[in-house]
């Protein structure tokens, strides 16, 4: 372990780092876990959607974090950039094994990407803490769109981009949704393949034309669903109907809504609350 401290607020995480003598191309990564605890939540959706209590057309998703997320979050900055092909190799074959045993028409992968906003929105003296390549907008678009076209054309893929959540809050209030505009735009003139969806994150105090007004120069094709994360346990429909309102004046185009960070780090008794709420809003909607 390291004593760099991993430069996210609220974590107090240490780094950590390639032993002295050992290079990086040597490392053996054991098993990361993904494919394994996927593979097991695939047996108990497949035996529910047999019995009839998942809808048949439903796919079943894997979100996974990007290799810069893990490796800007978790490893000392001097070793990020000879430990990051390893990592990233070790995740791809994780996505493999996911891709070999559940079947491609059942199956949907998304994509997370959060510590790359911690870079982009990082001041441009701390850039070194953050960034082991010159060019973040390049380097962290280019590194989103190679791990999308990992995704065989027959799988749906989709990207969830995020500001941080932990403890609830983020690592960084957004002033606006300009670098969450700029970011997938630069990704999608970089995939090969189709994207299947883009969640972006509001933040709950945002209901103001101003946060959503560069949402009119996003770019999607018009194959790829929009989905934006306003939907907040502490304000309820109330507060996504309100939210959806003012994006409705800036994004041109439907769109579905989510919560901004999903379900994982809410407290306990608020999941089913929170369905409830999105029921309510696509009902009335």
């Amino acid at each position: 372990m390291g004593d760099t401290p991993i430069p996210l607020r609220m974590l107090d995480i240490r780094s950590v780092r390639i032993a002295d003598g050992v290079e990086a191309g040597d490392l053996v990564l054991p098993s990361l876990g993904y494919a394994e605890a996927a593979l097991e939540s695939w047996t108990v959706f497949s035996s529910l959607k047999e019995a009839g209590v998942v809808a048949p057309h439903t796919r079943f998703q894997v979100s996974l974090p990007t290799p810069l997320g893990v490796v800007g979050s978790f490893v000392r900055f001097e070793d990020r950039e000879a430990f990051e092909s390893v990592y990233e190799g070790a995740l791809a074959a994780e996505l493999q094994q996911i891709l070999d045993e559940i079947p491609h028409s059942e199956l949907a992968v998304q994509w997370d990407a959060a510590v790359e906003f911690a870079i982009l929105e990082a001041a441009e003296s701390d850039l070194r803490s953050y960034a082991w390549f010159d060019d973040v907008w390049s380097g962290t678009t280019a590194r989103l769109a190679r791990q999308i076209d990992r995704v065989p054309v027959d799988v749906e893929v989709g990207v969830h981009l995020c500001y941080g959540d932990v403890a609830e809050k983020h690592f960084v209030e957004p002033s606006d949704a300009a670098n969450l505009v700029r970011f997938a735009n630069l990704t999608l003139q970089q995939v090969s393949r189709r994207l299947d969806w883009l969640h972006l994150p509001v933040p709950i105090e945002r209901d103001d034309d101003a946060y959503f007004a560069p949402l009119a120069e996003l770019a999607l094709p018009e194959a790829t669903e929009l989905y934006l994360g306003l939907v907040h346990r502490e304000d309820g429909a109330e507060g996504a109907r309100r939210r959806i309102a003012v994006a409705q004046r800036h994004v041109s185009r439907p769109f579905g809504v989510a919560t901004e960070c999903g379900f994982g780090r809410a407290p306990e008794g608020t999941t089913v609350p929170l369905f409830e709420v999105h029921r309510e809003v696509a009902v009335a909607w």
